[in-house]
Order: structure tokens, then sequence, then C-alpha cells
């Protein structure tokens, strides 16, 4: 094994013999990353497919189809009675078949060989879990989800007549009859009166975001928001450009007469709220609120985006009518998502607003998600049409409120001195007020040595306040229990 390229073969080819890939399609595009990568010099004579076998311990067949395929693609010639040679780039002929992904033989790039603008805006702000127990901002219990009734439900929509033409052509404006069968929904359920033409479907409550914002926000608009406010929003806002201002909150919500003073002093381009329960505090915008709210709309032009991320979930016998159910002037935008009883993959996002808008907003969708899901929002649309929703959700909201109830007077026992908490209306989440003089981040470390994890996105902590908005969703009796007995036993240590 004398020749230099044998050797240099050697050295780089590292073959997989439990691989599914083909040993001699391994061969190949090994030998074709050495080519790009230098190893093997332009115009340099290969070694003899005997050479080659004897040294990889291959049967000689096997270089002589890699031989034959590195031909093909123009990456070598091979001359009769002269030998095997590396063509030059402008040498190769053009490729007679597909090109295989290169397998390849070194460690691939650690970044990029040209300037990436780098985000510091979209900065991931979660953390990895690894405690036996956590709280959160307030999801539901995937055990609660009847997971196997969602997939025959899948399965079934899949298998009917029709369903291959659905999955095989594109929709661009979305199951029409998963579209017909939601506003139907909203109609009843929240007071809206839409049809099909004033809905966009998306795959999450952050993609309609970001479509709203690409649409009716330009650089340096001024965007409102809540002095607390849902931290991925503001992302969404600031990355397209937003100037975001703040106005504060009370126990009827935003303060609308500070968005007036706002508003005397320049124009508000849009403001962003969750009336029916204020992220993160739970607080309910008063009715009196709401009708000033929207004749401030009406007389200044400003754009009102109305988040209701969990309409469902109410625990009172009737749910405070969204803005959207009195908006007479295309001033709202209503935006939530459906199925938020369901395991994730079975919800979908959703926008009502005037049809001109969803048009617009559907030129952009129409870019980053051409098909959407069909067959998933045919599913959906038959539950709501056999009742599935309805039943699932009446399910689901008595052991929301049972847990709800649970965490209040546990709370209430364990630490009535440290603690205050007024239980919401509805949600899955509990605003919960701690005491001045306690460090939260302390509190989170001290949390996380004894197995219970805080993320740090539901604490707030400046010099007038020091709270967390403690989701109860996801955790049953004991799990909640526990959880609450280490956080006690640490904010009475810290």
């Amino acid at each position: 094994m004398g020749s230099p390229v044998l050797l240099s073969l050697s050295s780089f080819v590292h073959l997989d013999r439990n691989s599914s890939t083909p040993i001699f399609v391994q061969l190949t595009q090994q030998i074709i990353n050495g080519i790009q990568r230098g190893f093997l010099i332009v115009g340099s004579k290969m070694p003899g497919t005997r050479q080659v076998s004897s040294a990889l311990d291959l049967h000689r067949k096997t270089v002589i189809a890699a031989y034959d395929e590195l031909q093909a693609q123009g990456w070598i010639d091979i001359v009769p009675n002269k030998g095997t040679f590396v063509l030059q780039q402008n040498q190769r002929k053009p490729l007679s078949l597909p090109v295989q992904t290169p397998i390849s033989s070194a460690q691939y790039p650690a970044k990029t060989g040209f300037e990436v603008h780098s985000s510091n805006i979209l900065d991931n702000p979660f953390e990895e879990n690894t405690s036996t127990y956590f709280f959160s901002d307030g999801t539901t219990d995937i055990r609660l989800t009847q997971v196997k009734n969602l997939s025959l439900q899948y399965s079934a929509s899949m298998n009917r007549k029709g369903s291959l033409k659905r999955m095989s052509q594109y929709q661009e404006d979305g199951n029409i009859f998963f579209k017909e069968q939601l506003s139907n929904f909203l109609n009843l359920s929240r007071g809206l009166h839409i049809s099909k033409q004033n809905l966009l479907i998306t795959r999450s409550s952050e993609m309609s975001l970001y479509l709203i914002a690409k649409v009716l926000l330009q650089l340096n608009d001024k965007v409102v928001v809540a002095e607390l406010s849902n931290f991925a929003v503001n992302m969404t806002l600031l990355q397209a450009g937003a100037q975001l201002d703040t106005i504060p909150l009370d126990s009827e919500g935003i303060c609308v007469a500070s968005l007036k003073d706002k508003l005397e002093k320049g124009p508000i381009r849009m403001l962003y709220i969750t009336p029916h329960h204020h992220y993160p505090t739970t607080v309910t915008l008063s009715a009196q609120r709401r009708l000033e709210l929207l004749q401030l709309a009406n007389h200044y032009g400003f754009i009102i985006v109305e988040d209701d991320y969990d309409y469902d979930f109410h625990y009172e016998k009737s749910a405070v009518l969204p803005l959207a159910s009195a908006d007479l002037n295309g001033m709202v935008i209503y935006t939530g998502t459906f199925g938020q009883s369901l395991a994730p993959a079975f919800r979908t996002g959703f926008v009502v607003a005037p049809p001109n808008l969803i048009q617009e907003m559907n030129k952009y969708l129409s870019i980053i998600d051409r098909q959407g899901d069909v067959i998933m929002q045919q599913a959906l649309g038959e539950m709501i049409d056999e009742g599935e929703i309805h039943r699932n959700l009446k399910k689901s909201l008595k052991v929301y409120k049972e847990r709800r109830d649970t965490m209040c007077g546990i709370l209430r026992n364990i630490l009535p001195d440290e603690v205050a908490v007024d239980p919401p209306s509805g949600g899955l989440a509990l605003w919960l007020e701690l005491p001045q003089n306690k460090s939260l981040f302390t509190l989170k470390k001290e949390c996380q040595r004894q197995d219970l994890f805080i993320p740090r996105h539901i604490l707030y902590q400046n010099k007038q306040l020091c709270a967390m908005r403690l989701g109860f969703g996801h955790m049953d009796n004991e799990e909640m229990e526990k959880s609450l007995y280490i956080l006690k036993s640490v904010l009475q240590g810290i």
C-alpha cells in the first residue's frame, strides 16, 4: 500500500457495514467528499480496483460499482490501458444520475463560512427541565386527553372518500368544512357573527401573531402592551420592528385612562390585550373599560389585537364575551387557539378579522405554510359537527375547576401569611403574590435542589412586585401537594 493516493483513501474512507446504505454508495460518497475537500488532488491517478478492494477489504465488484458511479457523475475519468484519473471541475461531464447526499468523512463545519445576523430578541427563554416536579404558566394535562379516540378520529378522516384528493392538492384557503364548522362554533360560543371568509387557520397562536405583525406593522410603529405581559408576544412584536410602550394594570385590567393619555400625545398603531384573563395576572377586563376601549379605537383609529388564549376554560355559569363580539367598525382582530382541551398536536390557531385583512394575511401564510394540515382540520371539523369537542370540554372543565380549588385550598392552608391568592374565574393558572423581601432567583435555585423546577418566565419581580404565575392544570392532586410543600419549605427558609 505504497501509493500516496491509496494511503489517502484508507485515511478518510470509513465504511459502516451495518448501515442500510449500500457499501458501494458509501464508498462513492466518501471519495466525492475526499475530492471536494482536497484529499484527492485533481488530475491524480486513482489506484486500481484490485488495490482498493485489497486495502479496504472489499469485494472487487463493489469497488468497480463505485468507480462506475463516480465516472457517471463526472468525478473521475476511466481511460482504457492508462488508468483512472480525478477530473477537474471544468472537465466533469453533466450528471447522468442523481447525486447522493455525501457521507462526511470529517467533522461537519462548526459554523457557516458566511455572516449570519443573530437576533438576541428571539433568544429562547425556555429552560430544560430535569426535575420530577415542575410548575408551568398554565398548561393542560395531556393525561386527561383521550388520545386513542383522537387518533381514531384522525384515521377515520384520512380513510374517508376524498381524503386522498385533499392530501394531494394544495388548499391555500384551508379545509373549507373545518372553517364552516369553526365559524359556527365561535358564533355560538363567543357571540361572534362571522362566516368562513372571516377566518384564517394557522398552526398556532404564535404563527397567528407573526402574520398579524407582518401584515400590519411597519418599522417603529408604536404598539402598546400591559406593564406585565407575555414575553413571547413582546419578542414577536419587537422583531417586527415595533416600538413597545406599556400601560399599567389594576384589579379591572388594563388602565384605559392611561391609554387615552398616550393617544392624546401621539398616534398608536396597535394595542395587544388578553382581556378575558389577562396574562399573567388572570384579571378580567371590566365591562365598562371594554366599552371605553372600543370607543377609543373607533375615535383614534388604532388596532386592537384581542388574544383569547384560554376562553375555553371558564368556571362560572357564563363567560365574558370577547370585545370582537361588540366590534361594529372592524377595529378588533380576534385570535385564539382551537382545541385547547385536546393533545397539543390536535390544536390549531385561528384569526378572526374582516375579509380584506384575512386575504392579505393568507398571502403570507401561503408562503410559510401553503398546505396546512387539511386532514387534521377535517378531523377537528367532524369533532365539532359530532359534538365531541363539547363533550371533551365539559369533562376537562370539571377536572380543572377541582384542581384550581385544590391548589387555592392548599396554598391558604400551608402559606396563609406568605402569599395572597385570588381564584380566577377561568384559565389554568393562579397569580401568586409573594413577600417583597423574597428573592425569586434564590427561590428558583433552591427549589430545583429539592427536585422542583420553576421556569424563569413565570417569575415577576421588580421594586414594587414579587409574584409568580402558577399553573395548576398539568398537575394531579398528589403532584400539586408535593410541589407546593417544597415551595413552602424553600419560601420559609430564604
